[in-house]
């Protein structure tokens, strides 16, 4: 009776965790930095994140999850079992239901690692469901209803696109390209055409600051810091909004073919829903300049930003929560 029922969004970019009666308690990088030869942990989270690529080479930081799975068991662990612990989901005396959210098409090799992580973390019991049910569960959408809802939720690792009805997943398609990619691409283009080397940390924030995929709805420009590859000495230069959309252009272009290979398996009477009802974004991913417009227009159908997207798939956890024995079938 004492047991806390914990939700978590293990995301690979960040940890979310939203405690029963409480809400959401935790949002923070899932970022890890160790002592090198003890593996003693240093700093966990935020801390730990303002850490990378200005560490010396006898401590590490390391992102346990890549492409939205385990990638460093041990470490993902050390960092669960420190979130929890902060939230104070663990006691001497109890320990708390989880439920946990994972991308539509994990193997069950990696479903079964993310269990493990959990329960050796502290859980009691451990549940897991599919992030973008949680996502358009926490977007506010009514998927228990006979009607089709469609939901693409682009995180750090992943995106996953789902069309639900009856509160269940009819057609969905998870790949690898998301947040993540997106760094990468631009860090990429910058490297090939300026000759400049910048960090993954700079890289998310041109993402962030100055990202779109649509030509001529920004017009900013921003400054970057780097070390030029011919000289080997510190570059800055000035960067365009447009050159960004250039450099996000293939990882973009992934994402609306996977949404529309989903909807073309989607059977005619949830299509028909989907257009009356539209496609809800969800993830950090969502937040890129321009991307609902451009989905919109390739798919079709009304594309629109969820309130809060970051927290979907969290906030939805948490209403999951309330009807754990009800909502939950899979029980790893």
């Amino acid at each position: 009776m004492f047991s806390k029922d914990i939700g978590i969004d293990l995301g690979t970019a960040n940890v979310l965790i939203h405690v029963k009666g409480r809400g959401v308690v935790l949002d923070e990088p899932s970022v890890v930095t160790l002592e090198s030869d003890t593996k003693r942990v240093l700093a966990v989270g935020e801390q730990a994140r303002r850490m990378v690529g200005r560490t010396p080479g006898n401590i590490t930081t390391i992102r346990p999850l890549r492409d939205g799975v385990i990638a460093d068991f041990e470490v993902t662990e050390m960092m669960l079992k420190y979130f929890i612990d902060r939230v104070g989901g663990r006691t001497w005396y109890s320990r708390p239901r989880i439920l946990i959210c994972a991308p539509t098409n994990i193997t069950s090799v990696e479903q079964k690692s993310i269990r493990e992580a959990a329960e050796r973390s502290g859980a009691k019991e451990v549940f897991m469901e599919e992030e973008p049910k949680a996502a358009a569960i926490g977007a506010g959408m009514d998927i228990y209803q006979p009607s089709g809802n469609m939901v693409v939720d682009i995180g750090g690792g992943t995106t996953d696109v789902a069309v639900l009805s009856m509160g269940d997943v009819v057609t969905a398609s998870s790949i690898k390209v998301a947040g993540d990619k997106f760094d990468e691409a631009i860090l990429r283009y910058i490297k090939q055409k300026y000759k400049l080397l910048i960090g993954e940390r700079t890289a998310e924030d041109i993402k962030v600051t100055i990202g779109t995929v649509r030509p001529g709805l920004m017009k900013s420009e921003m400054d970057i810091r780097g070390r030029d590859m011919v000289s080997g000495l510190p570059q800055t230069l000035t960067i365009t909004a447009a050159e960004v959309k250039d450099a996000l252009w293939d990882p973009v272009s992934s994402i609306v073919a996977a949404a529309k290979s989903v909807l073309e398996r989607t059977p005619p009477e949830l299509s028909a829903d989907i257009i009356d009802r539209g496609v809800v974004l969800t993830g950090g991913g969502a937040l890129l300049n321009g991307l609902d417009e451009l989905l919109s227009e390739e798919l079709h159908v009304p594309v629109w930003v969820a309130e809060d997207p970051m927290h979907c798939v969290v906030k939805g956890t948490g209403i999951m929560l309330d009807n754990l024995d009800k909502v939950v079938k899979k029980k790893f």
